[in-house]
């Protein structure tokens, strides 16, 4: 058995109160800290295995919009954007493999971003949410979203 309390799982994984989605950078720096407060634990007996996840209570099990801010790389190449990885300073790296590299999230955009710049600080609103699969270390994922400032 392995615990982890990083949130790796919100890398791939991408959900928050109403009170998060306003725009002011108090608010934003409290959806990061709600994220890396998800704690993951792998559970490895015999021929089974599973990955048992548990939220702060400032991210419930119905879904919210929220805005947070973030540096964007995106999950595919291509001239357009649809799915991104946020992370919260440049000096995490969400695709090193490393579990230290701090809480991200995953962004699916509801309109495709073109002449995308990798690396670029974007805010983006849109609907967070748990991810429940137990075979996954990702816990959450933002759906939905729209490039707000960028």
């Amino acid at each position: 058995m392995k615990t982890s309390s990083l949130a790796f799982a919100a890398v791939l994984g991408t959900q928050i109160a109403p009170a998060f989605a306003t725009t002011s950078n108090a608010q934003q720096e409290d959806v990061w800290q709600l994220l890396s407060q998800i704690e993951v634990q792998e559970v490895i007996s015999g021929d089974t295995y599973r990955v048992d996840k548990s939220w702060p209570d400032g991210i419930p099990a119905t879904p919210r919009m929220v805005e947070i801010t973030g540096y964007a790389v995106p999950l595919y190449p291509g001239d357009e954007v649809r799915e991104l990885l946020l992370s919260s300073d440049t000096g995490f790296c969400p695709l090193c493999g490393s579990p230290d590299h701090g809480a991200t999230l995953q962004v699916i955009l509801d309109e495709p971003l073109t002449g995308f710049e990798e690396g670029s600080r974007i805010s983006v609103q849109g609907t967070l949410a748990r991810v429940t699969d137990t075979e996954t270390w990702q816990a959450a994922r933002m759906t939905g979203a729209k490039v707000v400032r960028n």
